[in-house]
This record gives structure tokens, C-alpha cells and sequence, in this order.
């Protein structure tokens, strides 16, 4: 059975000096969505990395295996001992992995409470790993309902009524450590994204920047023409560090822009005079040795923490709001889970026990020689009805669990108690059933997950309504060969021998498929 699976750190696990070694490009997650797609124990997969975390959802059919190479990845590539690191990430799965990232893109597990930035960050992650091919029935729900959910909660609560960002709190620090902002002369180090909120932040304290970029000189020009300032470039930086009085750098680096030697130099030519140097960007644009510059105060994304406080006890309702529509938006979740997972569960089980019925009959085998045909044939009817009929409760009982929140636990246990991740068969991802199976349904993966595609032998799916002779007539036990064959509205005088549960019309496009007539 397919798992869902985080594993991530962010700003509550690791400090910025961590969370740097694990920031990872759009280049570099383009290559780890590749060896994803590559990897036999990884079906689906997203990559998430923005300043305050870098998280990896995986769709995996044994987790601790997966979980325990994605583990040794990360820190090889980090160069962190695995022991050291592994007291830093979290691996939720499951409803708790959904729970995460829905109160991530509401908002709710940022630095800054209702910061609405991390929306349009994990809709990117997500068409990311869309245009990688690595997403599949699991993510693609996953995701949109998380961003389905953001969406609830900035439209349904206040929580991001104030359009609070790092950004605005890199200013907000800003100002408390200078004063007055409007007569003060502000650089601006970037052009992204992050950049643009910066401006737009001392735009409302009357201040006109300085932007500072090579990479995106002409966006760093648009900006300026936008709130009104000056451009320069990173060349430059040295003597336009000298008129300075506050800087807020905030590019996409992957190493320092600004070293100790050459502030060193600066600060030499403004004597007398403090700098100010808020660096949010991560990994960090200036280094932090810079510290320890006489008359230079550098701050970074950390360093926030204390101005988010202020501002977060007035907050704490408009939160508790938010939790609850995350709560209800999850419990969607689950029981889609447990309705995807059920009819697998029920063909395995089934699966199991014709198993078992079959290897009991072979050993067997010779033993009866005073028996006839006709009693063997009973004898092996006897044991298949007892089979039916031992199973009967408890695939009700998984049927009746549909529409429960707690399905996926119910599916959990019984496949645990039953063994059944080792059973071969599982039509809903792709296996096909025996050819001695009167009636059975063929998938194949699409786009958008996996969808029937054909109906064997005159097999009713969705849209399709080919019932043909091959249909089990009613009181008919399967053939040995066929495991689980339901047969439920596939024609008049037909009946459901195995009483396998029917997902609902919309989870057809989420992987599970609904079969009226299939093995």
C-alpha cells in the first residue's frame, strides 16, 4: 500500500547556518524530481524549498526504506552526519504529511503568522514537479487541496488581513534600529520577488531605494521606475555601501555577496557612522563574520523572530480560526485516502485467500484416492465458500468505512494483521488479473493519474456499458484463478459473489478506478 510521505526541516527545526547547507535551486530540484522518477521505491514526488524550509513529499510504497535513503541523500549533499541531521527534520506521513503542508500554504506554519508569499510558493513546487512528470494520483490531490485550503483560510479568517511578509518585517527591524526611514538612505540587494515586497514596504515609509542587482538589472530598473529610486550593480556595491545607511539583501546567491575584508574597507570611510545590514535571504548573502565589523549590526532571517513576537499575540484567534478550517479540509483528505485505499485492500485480501485455499487443495493432492471427481469438487467448493463467507464481515465492514474519517486506519490494520503488502495483485495500479477471470478491467496510467482504460470479457466500467455473456451469473463462485471478482450491476441476473466496495465516480481520475464488473 502507497504512503505519503514529508520530509523536511524549517526555521522551528534548524537554524539559517542548517538551513542554507539545504537550500536547494530550481536547477537542483529539477535534478532530484529526475532521480526521483528514476528511483524504483519512489512513485510520486515534490520538492518545496523556500527560506524558512526545504521539504520533499514522497508517494512511497515502503516508507522506512525510503525515508531512511532520503535521509542519507540529504546528507550527503549537505554534508551533515545523518545522526545529526536526523534530529533536525521532521518525516510526518499520511493524514499527518497533509496536515503539514495545508497548514503550510494557509500560512499557519511560517515564521511570520499568515504570511501569504508561501501560497504561490507551494503552487510553484507543485507545477514544478507537474511539468517533472513525478506527481501522480496521491500529490495531485494532495496539493490542491492544500491550495484550496490557503485559499479558505485567507478568504474565510483574517489571519493574512495585514499582508504580512519577511519582507515588511525585515523593515519593520529596519526602523527600529535607525528611526525614521524617509530621510535615511536605503539599499535594496536583489530584484526577485522578495525584493519588490521590500520596496513596496519603504514605499509606504516615503523611502526611495537604491536597488542593487547584476543577474536582474532589468527588473532592477522597472523597480526603480515603480517606487522611485536609483540602480546599481553588485561591482559597484563597495562605493555604494559607503552612503548607506540601512541594507536589506535578499538575492538567490548560493554564496555570500558581501565578505568582512571589503566591509572592512567601507566602514574605514565612514567613520562615525553605523550600517545597518538585514540579509533574508537564504543561503545568506552576507557573511557572518561581517558581525564583528565595528559600528556594522547585521541581522538575519533569524533574527526576525523577536519583531514577529511582538506581533503575534494579537493573532492567536484569528489562528485558531484558520486550524479549524485546515481540520475540516483534512478530514476530506482522510476519508478520500480510505476510499482509495479500500477495493485495493479488498482484491488483496481476497487475493490472499484464494492463495490459500489453492495451496491447502495442492497439498493435498493425492490424498483422497477413495474420493471421486464429484466429491472433490465439493470438497473444493466447501473450502472456497468458507473463504467467502470468513471474509464477508469484514469487507462489509470496509465498505461501511467509506465515508469515515478514520478509513485509512481501519485499511492500515487490516492489511497489517492480513500481511497484505507483500500480494501481488493490485488492480487498481496497474496489475491485470488472472486470464481465467471471466470478467476483469485493464488500467493504464494517464496524465492525471490512472484511469480504466478497457474492459475484458465484456466488463461494465464508468462510461462503459459493454456487459457482456462472460458476466458471472448470480450465486456463481469465482474460478480459481480469479481471486475477487465482483459482478455487482453487471447485467440482469448477475449478483456481487465478493462484495468489493465501488469508489466513488470522482476518484476514477485519482487512481483508484471504479469497476462494477471486475476481478
Amino acid at each position: 500500500m502507497n504512503e505519503l510521505l514529508v520530509l523536511g526541516l524549517s526555521h522551528k527545526t534548524a537554524p539559517v547556518a542548517v538551513r542554507e547547507r539545504l537550500s536547494v535551486t530550481d536547477a537542483q530540484i529539477d535534478r532530484m524530481l529526475s532521480e526521483f522518477a528514476r528511483s524504483e521505491h519512489v512513485h510520486e514526488a515534490a520538492v518545496l524549498s523556500t527560506c524558512n524550509r526545504t521539504e520533499v513529499y514522497l508517494v512511497v510504497g515502503d516508507v522506512l526504506q525510503a525515508e531512511s535513503e532520503l535521509l542519507s541523500v540529504v546528507a550527503r549533499s549537505s554534508r551533515i552526519r545523518p545522526t545529526e541531521l536526523a534530529s533536525l527534520v521532521y518525516t510526518p506521513r499520511n493524514c499527518d504529511a497533509a496536515r503539514h503542508l495545508y497548514r503550510v500554504a494557509s500560512g499557519l506554519d511560517s515564521m511570520i503568522l499568515g504570511e501569504y508569499e508561501v501560497q504561490g510558493q507551494v503552487k510553484r513546487a507543485y507545477e514544478t514537479a507537474l511539468s517533472a512528470g513525478t506527481t501522480g494520483p496521491m500529490l495531485n490531490r494532495l496539493f490542491k487541496a492544500a491550495l484550496r485550503t490557503g485559499k479558505r483560510v485567507r478568504s474565510e479568517t483574517t489571519l493574512s488581513e495585514r499582508r504580512t511578509s519577511v519582507a515588511s518585517v525585515a523593515v519593520d527591524l529596519a526602523a527600529a534600529q535607525v528611526g525614521r526611514l524617509s530621510d535615511k538612505n536605503v539599499m535594496i540587494i536583489g530584484a526577485g520577488e522578495t525584493a519588490e515586497l521590500t520596496a513596496q514596504a519603504f514605499a509606504t515609509q516615503g523611502v526611495q531605494t537604491l536597488f542593487v542587482s547584476n543577474r536582474h538589472a532589468d527588473r532592477a530598473r522597472s523597480l526603480a521606475d515603480r517606487f522611485g529610486g536609483r540602480v546599481g550593480t553588485l561591482t559597484d556595491l563597495p562605493e555604494q555601501l559607503v552612503e548607506a545607511d540601512v541594507v536589506i539583501s535578499s538575492t538567490g546567491s548560493p554564496h555570500p555577496v558581501l565578505g568582512p575584508t571589503e566591509l572592512a574597507l567601507v566602514m574605514e570611510q565612514r567613520p562615525e557612522r553605523p550600517l545597518v545590514l538585514i540579509d533574508i535571504a537564504v543561503p545568506r548573502d552576507i557573511d557572518p563574520e561581517c558581525a564583528g565589523l565595528p559600528g556594522v549590526a547585521l541581522y538575519d532571517i533569524d533574527d526576525l523572530q523577536g519583531v514577529v513576537a511582538r506581533n503575534l499575540e494579537g493573532r492567536r484567534g484569528e489562528a485558531a480560526m484558520a486550524e479549524d478550517v485546515v481540520e475540516e479540509e483534512i478530514h476530506k483528505f482522510a476519508r478520500w485516502m480510505g476510499q482509495m485505499e479500500i477495493t485495493p485492500t479488498i482484491v488483496d485480501l481476497r487475493a490472499r485467500a484464494a492463495e490459500i485455499v489453492e495451496g491447502v487443495l495442492a497439498e493435498n493432492v493425492g490424498r483422497w484416492e477413495s474420493a471421486s471427481e464429484a466429491d472433490l469438487q465439493r470438497m473444493e467448493r466447501a473450502a472456497r465458500t468458507v473463504v467467502q463467507r470468513l471474509l464477508h464481515e469484514p469487507t462489509l465492514r470496509l465498505k461501511d468505512a467509506r465515508d469515515r474519517d478514520d478509513a485509512h486506519g481501519h485499511v492500515e490494520v487490516l492489511r497489517d494483521l492480513f500481511g497484505l503488502d507483500g500480494t501481488d495483485v493490485d488492480v487498481a495500479q496497474g496489475g491485470a488479473p488472472p486470464p481465467e477471470c471471466p470478467a476483469h478491467v485493464t488500467y493504464a496510467a494517464g496524465s492525471d493519474g490512472v484511469e480504466a482504460v478497457s474492459a475484458a470479457h465484456g466488463a461494465s466500467v464508468v462510461g462503459v456499458t459493454a456487459v457482456g455473456p462472460s458476466a458471472v451469473p448470480a450465486g456463481a463462485v469465482p474460478p480459481p484463478g480469479c481471486p475477487a471478482h465482483v459482478a455487482a450491476d453487471a447485467g440482469p441476473g448477475t449478483t456481487d459473489v465478493s462484495a468489493a466496495a465501488v469508489p466513488d465516480p470522482d476518484d476514477v481520475r485519482a487512481g483508484v478506478g471504479r469497476r462494477t464488473s471486475a476481478s
